[in-house]
């Protein structure tokens, strides 16, 4: 299997841990990662949305699938910490552009999670500039129909 395909699957697996954590445990743990702090221009920070148990979660997620993939916990870590960076980023972001919390924007939802961790293991697994822009696409497309499915499945409560 090509370097980038394994790094995009570390990348759903970390993306999708907080989903699973929140399906399986409901509300319990569900505090927001930023204490409901606003920034200066008086919005919240990330939003209820992102919470400790999705954030906790990610890098459990991520290391646990590199481990399986007979990749090292490094790895894991940096896939997991990028697809949190993205993620934060896009919320903080979001919030910015005064959308609601859970809101879709296409590209800003995915284009982060799935380009900040490529970066961070580009040196690692050695992969460049085209396959990059390869996998965010299929991580983009991967991710509008696996929400819908989930969605479906009554997993997520947002179709995207």
């Amino acid at each position: 299997m090509p370097d980038v395909v394994v790094a995009l699957v570390l990348i759903i697996i970390a993306n999708g841990a907080p989903i699973l954590m929140r399906f399986f445990l409901g509300v319990r743990l569900t505090f927001p990662v930023d204490g409901q702090r606003h920034f200066f221009d008086g919005k919240r920070l990330f939003g209820n949305s992102k919470t400790w148990i999705g954030l906790l979660s990610i890098p459990v997620f991520s290391m646990a699938a590199a481990g399986l993939l007979g990749l090292s916990m490094e790895i894991g870590v940096l896939a997991g910490a990028g697809v949190m960076a993205g993620d934060l980023l896009s919320s903080f972001t979001k919030r910015r552009l005064g959308m609601k919390e859970s809101s879709m924007a296409l590209g800003l939802d995915q284009i982060p999670e799935s380009l900040f961790p490529l970066l961070l293991l580009s040196n690692k697994m050695n992969y460049g500039t085209l396959e990059i822009v390869i996998a965010v696409i299929s991580f983009i497309v991967f991710e509008l129909l696996v929400s819908r499915f989930l969605y479906w499945l009554h997993v997520r409560k947002q179709p995207y």
